[in-house]
């Protein structure tokens, strides 16, 4: 199977000269890289070309690597019912250039797109309606990107005196604990409250 597979990658190879840069075969999938830029080009030829007739788009996702100059990864699932193959495509994206859109290509990659756009803030070009999908529409930040803080900014609750929703700074209520780290059974090294009563042998 894997044999298989990696003809199959070559072949995509070999019709995308100079836009796919990395083929491989793990756990059973082939997997393609490529970068955001040839989106288009990439994925018509996958769908149109009668050797690889990937038709059915199955998903969008995206991946942060913030270390990376392109941090973000958008991976395209595929596949060809005719040839009983999937393919996953990814894309290196940075977070200033826009990508282009692929509904021209998808159109069932719309929501997918505006998904990747909420959470990671992937931009994409010719997009006809990019806005917040998951997300309040006032949210600041993508709340995906390894550098957003797990706390978020805001915080929302019910104020029942105004009668509506409030968004409000977090603010992290718990005051700082010491802890001594010691074994239960061994016992503290000072006196904890209402042990002074305790009789001391």
């Amino acid at each position: 199977m894997s044999e298989k597979l990696q003809a199959l990658g070559e072949a995509i190879a070999a019709a995308l000269p100079g836009e796919v840069s990395h083929i491989t075969v793990a756990y059973g999938e082939l997997n393609i890289r490529a970068d955001a830029s040839e989106i288009i080009k990439v994925l018509s030829t996958l769908r149109d070309d009668p050797r690889f007739n990937f038709i059915n788009f199955t998903d969008l996702a995206g991946a942060d690597y913030p270390a990376r100059e392109k941090r973000f990864d958008l991976v395209w699932h595929l596949l060809s019912p005719k040839h009983n193959h999937r393919v996953r495509v990814t894309f290196e994206a940075d977070e200033r250039t826009p990508v282009p859109s692929a509904i021209s290509v998808f159109p069932a990659a719309n929501w997918y797109e505006r998904e990747i756009y909420d959470l990671y803030g992937v931009l994409f070009a010719d997009h006809p309606d990019l806005r917040r999908i998951l997300t309040d529409y006032g949210f600041e930040g993508h709340p995906l990107r390894k550098d957003f803080p797990t706390t978020g900014f805001v915080e929302v609750r019910y104020d029942d005196e105004e009668k509506r929703v409030v968004y409000e700074p977090v603010k992290l209520v718990q005051e700082f604990r010491n802890f001594d780290f010691l074994s239960p059974w061994e016992g503290t090294e000072y006196v904890l409250p209402g042990d002074e009563k305790a009789k001391q042998s």
